[in-house]
């Protein structure tokens, strides 16, 4: 496991979603400093407790792994309300998404 990227993931994970390394770190029934330590280096999460954390940031592990997915929570989000919305709908949407794509 590569110790700075993961450090790097969560602060970048818990930034986009807006929660505090204490709040983080309360959350998972951490000391308020444990996100804090994870994330300067001076320790590493387990593979649970690693887990857990992509839980509370609202990411899969192989999201959390994913480097191409810079806000994994969103692309889940779009992909949930995707699901509802009918084929021209859909196409709809694609041929935006294409035109922001080219800017």
């Amino acid at each position: 496991m590569d110790e700075l990227f993961v450090r790097q993931r969560i602060a970048f994970l818990r930034t986009n979603k807006g929660i505090s390394a204490r709040e983080l770190s309360l959350r998972l029934g951490q000391s308020e400093g444990y996100i804090n330590a994870i994330e300067n280096g001076k320790s590493n999460p387990s593979i649970q407790m690693l887990e857990y954390i992509c839980e509370e940031l609202g990411v899969s592990m192989s999201d959390f792994y994913d480097e191409g997915k810079q806000y994994p929570e969103l692309i889940e989000e779009i992909i949930k309300e995707a699901k509802r919305l009918d084929k021209k709908s859909l196409e709809g949407i694609l041929s935006v998404m294409k035109n922001m794509g080219k800017k």
